[in-house]
């Protein structure tokens, strides 16, 4: 086995400088997203696939990057590099090639896309070209989530107004994850303004006329048609791959720095008791019941599987503030699974360790009988695999390009599935809409009612007793004393 630290010297006139390398298996996580960040001329990539390190090094769409192993989606690696900002990408090339062997080439394919095309009489309006460009989006006061919106552009060209188009959330129930692309010849920057409603609104009962769709609204109102093509575009083509042996990363004691918790007043709590909020600095409020803690540490399981405890059945809503760690000057809002700072998955962690200090909580892992689906054998209609997918779920159409959501405005998801088994077909979808009934493969068993009892890992837990409470909390001051005791 490699050493898990490869450090190159390399000499300079100014001195010697060392460039160190250091790979590790990702341990599990309830939240399997890429983390990122910049510190000390290192970069440090976290639960990162190989398919997460190659659109970065290449700048290309995980959809754009075909071929390659099984595990390049499933396999998670934590990298940390020694890299500017400026040649990062270059770096990162290198170090999959080294140590993944990694080999790709470029090549291209017909994807769907978004097109702008020109009508017979463009709509828009000449600019002064003094005039600040750009473009925002002005939504109806007060808010509503189904009223039309406003893409109001000045001093815009027409592929800069596709280009951030595609990044408005009103947009994206239209434009799903297609890139938008100007093919409408028009030179120079130009006023306008675009009015639509967003999909949202067609959830519900509407009356005829109140609503007016993005491709309609380009026709009626900027005389441009926008379609839906299959366009040539860029891929990069993985022909060979192998995963380093490493050893998994440590674990690491995550702990709150400081926690307090107290139940709810009933005559104050609102009807929502299964709240988190992450507050800039690392504060955390957490309010719901003892049932929904320990789902929440556990991340990805549902209430359903979680049996045992006599206090499971306690509605009380229990408050918890706490102080979890953070880096100065974290980035504000979301940033994948991190907010304001604080990666959820460790803030789970620190919830769970928690609970097992103040609740005393014990749990195991059983398997036990439960209603779920079963996939039976009759009548399917399946294509034979193209050995260049790597086996796996998305969003958005097959290979022939047709998506019927565009044609339904009610349809809002669509899953492909590629090169893979019933078995693990039924594995991706217990992950996300079957979580609570699981779907098995009984395709050996005779067509039947597709509700049937199956043997699912639960999770039983054990509490001594709920922590006795003080009647007076303390505001936040230092990390000294962790929790209260009993």
């Amino acid at each position: 086995m490699r050493d898990l630290m490869v450090c190159l010297a390399a000499l300079f006139l100014s001195g010697q400088a060392i460039l160190c390398q250091k790979i590790t298996a990702s341990r599990p996580n309830s939240l399997p997203e890429m983390r990122s960040r910049f510190f000390a001329g290192h970069y440090e990539f976290r639960n990162a696939t190989l398919t997460d390190l190659i659109r970065t090094a290449w700048s290309v769409g995980a959809k754009n990057i075909l071929g390659g192993p099984d595990w390049m989606d499933v396999s998670r690696f934590d990298i940390t590099t020694a890299a500017s900002r400026e040649s990062l990408k270059s770096t990162l090339q290198e170090l999959l090639k080294e140590r993944f062997a990694l080999l790709v080439r470029n090549s291209s394919r017909d994807l769907p896309a978004w097109v702008i095309t020109a009508g017979r009489k463009p709509q828009l309006q000449k600019t002064d070209s003094a005039e600040t460009g750009g473009c925002k989006l002005e939504r109806a006061v007060p808010y509503s989530r189904s009223a039309p919106v406003t893409f109001v552009c000045r001093n815009v060209t027409v592929s800069a107004f596709a280009t951030g188009l595609a990044k408005v959330r009103e947009a994206s129930g239209y434009i799903f994850n297609y890139p938008v692309l100007d093919r409408t010849g028009i030179a120079g920057p130009w006023n306008f303004s675009l009015k639509w409603s967003p999909r949202s609104i067609y959830w519900r009962t509407v009356a005829a006329g109140e609503t007016i769709s993005l491709p309609d609204a380009f026709e009626s109102q900027l005389g441009l048609k926008l379609s839906m093509v299959k366009e040539p575009t860029p891929v990069l083509v993985v022909e060979h791959a192998v995963a380093p042996r490493v050893k998994e990363s440590p674990s690491l004691a995550q702990q709150f720095e400081v926690a307090y918790i107290k139940p709810n007043d009933p005559k104050t709590q609102g009807p929502d008791c299964s709240s988190v909020r992450v507050d800039p600095g690392g504060r955390v409020r957490i309010d719901m019941t003892l049932k929904g803690l320990i789902a929440e540490s556990f991340g990805d399981i549902s209430p359903d599987r979680i049996a045992g405890g006599v206090n499971l059945t306690n509605q009380t809503c229990w408050q918890i503030v706490a102080k979890a760690p953070v880096e100065n000057g974290a980035a504000a809002g979301w940033n994948g699974p991190v907010w304001n700072g604080l990666d959820i998955d460790s803030m789970r962690k620190m919830l769970g360790a928690l609970l097992i200090e103040r609740f005393k909580l014990q749990t195991h892992t059983e398997e036990r009988p439960i209603d779920g689906y079963a996939v039976t054998a009759g009548g399917a209609k399946l294509r034979k695999a193209d050995p260049i997918n790597r086996p796996g779920c998305g969003e958005g159409p097959g290979a022939d390009g047709k998506d019927p959501r565009i044609l339904n405005p009610v349809a809002s998801r669509l899953v492909t599935c590629r090169n893979m088994t019933v078995a693990q077909f039924a594995v991706e979808l217990n992950k996300d809409a079957l979580r609570s009934r699981p779907l098995v493969d009984r395709r050996g068993i005779k067509a039947g009612t597709t509700s049937r009892s199956t043997s699912v890992p639960h999770l039983y837990s054990e509490t001594s007793a709920f922590p006795r409470m003080r009647l007076t909390f303390p505001q936040f001051r230092t990390a000294q004393s962790r929790f209260w005791k009993h």
